[in-house]
């Protein structure tokens, strides 16, 4: 019974990390790989490598949080483990069907709060502190990149100028006895070296995506003992893999990505901002959502781009332009404009996010957690198990 409970439960954990990989890969990889920097193989690799040296590291600390300091590992029998990883799993299942991404790492700590609450030994001086993280980590992503929005991404779009060239980015000479790269006919030097830059970005979001979700696939089975910390990550990280090298070429292909419409410089700051602050609270072992502060980092760039039409205190008391899409792919030209100069018109366009969209996906990031916690505190408060 038990040898059949524990092969359950390393079967939930792969379906939670294979899940975890085919989403997370997207994300990450979804501008290098639409713009054509790496190849859909490429990003698998990758995303399977980083995503192991972030569960090696930082994501220690989230499996330490998640595995005896919410309730103590005591409570982790292996029949409770796989009831934690089935909620897990199942909150995945319907934000698939709804087309809405849930957070794994609130929905995960909900059911793991649920078993605290019927047994009455959760720790709510760690759960506060998650939760108060969970509120201010999403605020800090918006306004950090409304800041860069405002003051900077003009700045930086005039002197960087990420635009891709057509036509391959290297191309080898094959008339030597060796083939040796050298650049595309249109390429130049400083968009190789944009292009390295979108890699490595997307190899940090992706160590990020690991710190930070390895322990929502293997936090109770490690907690209980039935699986050792480094098993657990090297368990993690091969499902993380698996999802990154099959349901993940998928996602990429996805046209309608929230990062992929962006352009290069803008996913660059999104990408870097959000998974600098989940490696940040990785770190600290404090599970938190990528896709949330991805999400709000997208809204923040946006906002402060198109209040560049009016000063900062019209802004802040809501006298802006409508936020688009076309305020973050209006070309900068030489000379940016001084604050308060641009005309709306020209950053005017489709809402960057529609309110009935946004309402629904926040609906479903913070239903997923709550319908997590109330059904895993209803079972394991009339089952004994």
């Amino acid at each position: 019974m038990v040898e059949a409970l524990l092969i359950v439960g390393l079967l939930v954990a792969v379906f939670v990390g294979f899940n975890i990989g085919g989403s997370s890969t997207g994300v990450a990889f979804g501008p290098a790989v639409g713009s054509g920097l790496v190849s859909k193989l490429g990003a698998a690799a990758l995303m399977t490598a980083f995503a192991l040296l972030g569960a090696w590291t930082a994501g220690r600390e989230v499996i330490q949080t998640m595995g005896g300091q919410i309730v103590p590992e005591s409570q982790f029998t292996l029949a409770a483990s796989v009831a934690v990883l089935f909620f897990v799993g199942l909150a995945l299942l319907i934000s698939n069907t709804f087309g809405v991404p849930a957070s794994t790492s609130m929905t995960a700590v909900g059911a793991i709060a649920g078993l605290g609450l019927a047994t009455g030994t959760l720790d709510e001086g760690v759960m506060l502190e998650i939760i108060s993280w969970w509120i201010v980590s999403p605020v800090i992503a918006f306004w950090i990149c409304a800041v860069i929005g405002r003051y900077l991404y003009p700045y930086l779009d005039a002197k960087l100028k990420l635009d891709q060239s057509p036509g391959a980015i290297l191309v080898f000479d094959r008339s030597g006895a060796v083939p040796r790269p050298r650049l595309g006919p249109n390429t130049t030097s400083r968009e190789l070296g944009s292009v390295a830059l979108v890699v490595v970005i997307a190899c940090y979001m992706a160590y990020s995506a690991g710190a930070s979700n390895a322990a929502n696939a293997v936090a109770p089975l490690v907690g209980n003992g039935a699986v050792s910390m480094n098993n657990g990550i090297f368990l993690a990280a091969g499902a993380i893999g698996l999802g990154a090298f099959t349901i993940a070429r998928r996602t990429l292909d996805t046209v309608g990505n929230d990062l992929t419409e962006l352009p290069i410089l803008a996913a660059l700051v999104v990408e870097t901002v959000s998974a600098s602050l989940i490696a940040m609270l990785s770190y600290l072992g404090i599970p938190a959502s990528l896709a949330v502060s991805a999400t709000m980092c997208i809204v923040g760039l946006g906002w402060g781009r198109a209040t560049r039409t009016v000063t900062l205190g019209e802004a802040l008391s809501g006298d802006t332009p409508e936020m688009s899409v076309d305020a973050l792919t209006t070309e900068t030209g030489e000379e940016v404009p001084r604050m308060g100069e641009e005309s709306s018109t020209d950053l005017a366009g489709t809402d960057l996010f529609d309110p009935g969209t946004t309402g629904r996906v926040i609906f479903f990031w913070l239903l997923t957690p709550s319908l997590s916690a109330a059904a895993s505190y209803a079972l394991f408060a009339t089952v004994p198990i």
